[in-house]
């Protein structure tokens, strides 16, 4: 029952600005975790613009994780663009009884949630509109049975639109982890990720860049095919650390595409573990 405005001055019709909401609690707009499940920390995996490699960082992070010891899930947001299941060599259906749906298990015992473990085919299209797609997403929180959870690694869409921000309110996230790559366009697109991150009163973790350089096959020198980065400069401003710079590694890039990610533990990436909530 709504509480009874204390003002007797009030009109009821709007009670925005009076003495009596200003003390009211703000509005929370977290989903409840589901109660066959026990998440201790979620980590959002963001970009400001798509095609930066944010699904393969958010796997190289599970899997560094689950290296170590720790239980693992990643819940993919991507709707409209799921790769993760395609990278482990995971494929539906999800199962699910009387208590809900259970996540798939990869083979280095990572659990995962995709749109594409629900759909008839992997090459089924999602065309449905923003709060279709964003409302799935709090379903992946509050329906899928997650167990016992050290992390949640949450695959973020690129950018900053619905489902990005219905994760950020409906989800307990802990801190984000920023994907980039070294164009120039860098500090535009890094910054428009960390401000929403701030705007939603999340920490940034760190800042991964992805594509970072080549190594040449025959000397072992690296390439900056995109140019110079510029990543630990921004990185200084913004006062977060660079969590790693990851190569074009065409090997990581096969296992990806052939299904055997699970036997990736990023060596790129060992920073992230120091940042990471315990």
């Amino acid at each position: 029952m709504a509480k009874e405005c204390s003002n007797s001055s009030c009109d009821k019709s709007n009670c925005a600005g009076c003495a009596s909401a200003k003390n009211q609690e703000p509005q929370s707009f977290l989903a409840a975790q589901n109660i066959f499940s026990n998440v201790k920390h979620v980590i959002g995996v963001i970009s400001g613009k798509g095609g930066v490699g944010k699904s393969f960082v958010t796997g190289s992070l599970a899997n560094r994780m689950a290296a170590k010891g720790y239980k693992v899930g990643i819940l993919d947001a991507d709707i409209t663009g799921p790769s993760i299941p395609r990278m482990y060599g995971v494929k539906g259906p999800a199962m699910g009884d009387e208590n809900g749906t259970y996540p798939a298990e990869t083979a280095n015992g990572i659990k995962i949630m995709s749109i594409n473990l629900l759909l008839p085919t992997e090459e089924t299209p999602v065309v449905w509109r923003g709060p279709v797609i964003a409302n799935m997403v709090k379903q992946f929180w509050s329906d899928i049975i997650w167990g016992e959870l050290d992390y949640l690694f949450v695959d973020m869409p690129p950018g900053t639109g619905d489902v990005p921000l219905t994760a950020f309110q409906s989800l307990p996230v802990d801190g984000v982890v920023i994907v980039t790559s070294p164009q120039d366009l860098v500090s535009m697109i890094v910054k428009k990720a960390y401000k929403m991150a701030e705007m939603m009163n999340i920490p940034v973790l760190g800042i991964v860049e992805n594509y970072s350089y080549v190594k040449c096959p025959d000397c072992g020198t690296a390439i900056n095919i995109f140019g110079e980065s510029h990543i630990d400069e921004i990185a200084a401003e913004l006062k977060v650390p660079v969590l790693g710079k990851m190569p074009m590694d065409a090997d990581l890039a096969k296992k990806a595409d052939c299904g055997a990610f699970a036997a990736i533990v990023n060596e790129y990436i060992a920073d992230a573990e120091k940042v990471m909530p315990q």
